[in-house]
């Protein structure tokens, strides 16, 4: 694939850093980025990811679909010269066992 035909990704996580950025295809999915998002997560973070169905990527206020493709998610700020798409990670660990009576 042609150079210029790759998005440029990043990455802003809960306190504000950047994981990224990162060239991808627009035909990469979603579910994709997420393995390579826990793959180069920070190893100084105390809250991380132990799969990628614990991160929830966040594009124009949408959360993104683990089929959909960057291209299909893509918003009209990502037509923008030399962009780079910035995509918020938020870590939401799966559901184990329920807690009864615990607090928050």
């Amino acid at each position: 694939m042609p150079e210029e035909d790759l998005l440029e990704v990043k990455f802003r996580l809960f306190d504000g850093s950047d994981v990224g950025p990162f060239r991808c295809s627009p035909a990469s999915t979603i579910a994709m980025l997420k393995e390579r998002i826990v793959a180069e997560w920070p190893k100084d973070k105390r809250i991380a990811p132990k799969a990628a169905n614990d991160v929830k990527l966040i594009s124009a206020g949408k959360i993104l679909e683990n089929n959909k493709t960057v291209g299909q998610c893509k918003t009209p700020f990502g037509e923008l010269p030399n962009g780079v798409i910035t995509m918020h990670a938020v870590v939401q660990p799966s559901v184990g066992k329920s807690k009864s009576g615990g607090q928050w």
